[in-house]
């Protein structure tokens, strides 16, 4: 991965990009002394404070800090003007199609989207078939994974419509760097993201159901032992709404209401961390405690707001992915703003012979996966990795997409040998309800290992906070 654009130099890495230079005067003038100290300072506080993530897998039960890297990822007010005006054009539509896919189904009946690539897709929902939902908000919060490649160019990696995460590091780097460098935030006029919160309650208060006018949010979650409940914990505290679990819910008369000390208090909106399946057990998954019984039925009722809803999946599916520039045409009669990454389906023939004749290139993903699992990055594969990865695509193709290996953006990062350049990718999350909106920032995640391209902390990734310039 030698050509790859560096987000702080330019001419092979001769000269500072303008929006750096500052940042870069301030940093040569540091000693390795300091900067040691202060990651350590970091790295005290994050754990004191609790910012981990559970490990799944081979290392199930046990907790991590998730590595902070104290070099920001910068971005200047321009680059940000066009990133912004994308992500909003791509979640309105994604709000649109997944509205019609549940009603009209215009885009199937069109020929735009085969409609076996919705009906037949796992996280298509047919229970939600005809239900109106709240401003026809389907996505509330959206994570939208932005790479950059080529000579600089901004695509769209996935869109994360179901429970998307994150953004409690996005708010806690600042709020670390801010702590450890405030001379920084005298030097530079960086766009805050600490009103994130504010920006989320009001927007989840928007999609109440019709005729309540002061609206109850809870955020549900499964439980301590889920990989992202610090997230959980910390937005229900930063909005100064309550953290629920199933358990502390209930139906009754068709709504939903909550177990307090003084009594049931009736739920409006439920900003839920928990996957369709366990939501309600009298609809989905019979065997899960962690949702609540009779669910379904009041929010078909309308008597209660989910964010994000059921049945969203069906439209953050890697499979869906390639069409999503065909929605922005399809229902806003638009041109993209933000390309996605070329993408071979393994269901179509002449996709899947590419993929098998070029696997030692491409990276090979899973439909349905997630969090860096089941995907094969084929310049950093073993042949017997790759040959193993060859006949699981074959076994099942439509359950697996390829693209070619982007090389990734990279930014001066620490790492043990001093400072090194790293790959990068940018979560910003696009809040819908009465209007679309964003703070100017986003979680910038970092793959610590030399030449990885995988960013997830599950895979040994970083984080970095992320300055957006203001002009």
């Amino acid at each position: 991965m030698a050509n790859f654009f560096d987000e702080m130099y330019s001419d092979g890495n001769s000269s500072v990009r303008p929006h750096y230079n500052e940042f870069s005067n301030w940093l040569n003038a540091q000693t390795a002394e300091t900067i040691a100290r202060k990651r350590a300072e970091a790295d005290l506080i994050f754990r004191r404070v609790g910012i981990t993530f559970a490990v799944y897998g081979n290392d199930a039960g046990t907790e991590r800090l998730i590595p902070f890297d104290i070099i920001p990822r910068i971005i200047h007010a321009q680059e940000w003007a066009t990133l912004e005006a994308g992500l909003i054009q791509r979640v309105k539509a994604l709000n649109m199609f997944i509205h019609d896919i549940y009603h009209d189904q215009n885009i199937v009946k069109a020929g735009v989207i085969p409609a076996e690539q919705i009906f037949r897709n796992a996280q298509y929902r047919p229970e939600m078939q005809g239900i109106s939902v709240a401003s026809d908000i389907y996505a509330h919060i959206a994570g939208v994974d932005i790479v950059r490649a080529g000579e600089g160019e901004f695509y769209v990696l996935e869109d994360n419509l179901r429970v998307p995460s994150g953004v409690s590091y996005m708010l806690e780097n600042r709020k670390m760097m801010m702590r450890l460098f405030p001379e920084l935030f005298l030097r530079h006029k960086i766009a805050p993201v600490d009103h994130y919160p504010d920006m989320l309650l009001d927007n989840l208060r928007s999609v109440a159901p019709v005729g309540v006018t002061d609206p109850t949010v809870v955020v549900m979650t499964p439980g301590m032992y889920n990989s992202a409940y610090f997230e959980h914990a910390f937005l229900a505290q930063q909005m100064g709404v309550e953290l629920v679990e199933g358990q502390d819910l209930f139906v009754n008369d068709n709504h939903v209401y909550m177990r307090t000390t003084r009594g049931p208090k009736r739920v409006d909106v439920i900003y839920r961390r928990i996957d369709d399946d366990y939501l309600d057990p009298l609809a989905f998954r019979a065997d899960s405690s962690l949702g609540v019984p009779g669910l379904l039925s009041v929010y078909r009722a309308g008597n209660v707001t989910l964010a994000n809803a059921i049945g969203t999946g069906v439209a953050d599916d890697k499979s869906v992915y390639p069409f999503v520039p065909d929605m922005v045409q399809f229902y806003l009669s638009e041109k993209p703003i933000l390309n996605n990454v070329p993408t071979f389906q393994c269901r179509k023939k002449e996709d899947l012979q590419y993929t098998l004749d070029n696997l030692k290139d491409l990276v090979v993903k899973e439909v349905h996966g997630a969090g860096g699992y089941g995907m094969l990055v084929g310049p950093a594969s073993t042949k017997q990795e790759i040959e193993d990865f060859r006949q699981r695509v074959l076994a099942k193709p439509d359950g697996y997409i390829s693209q070619p290996t982007l090389a990734l953006s990279a930014c001066p990062t620490y790492v043990e040998s001093g400072i090194a350049p790293r790959h990068l990718d940018l979560r910003p999350f696009v809040l819908s309800g009465k209007n679309v909106s964003l703070v100017r920032g986003g979680l910038t995640r970092v793959a610590l290992k030399e030449g990885s391209l995988v960013v997830n902390s599950s895979q040994g990734g970083g984080t970095k906070d992320t300055w957006i310039l203001e002009k």
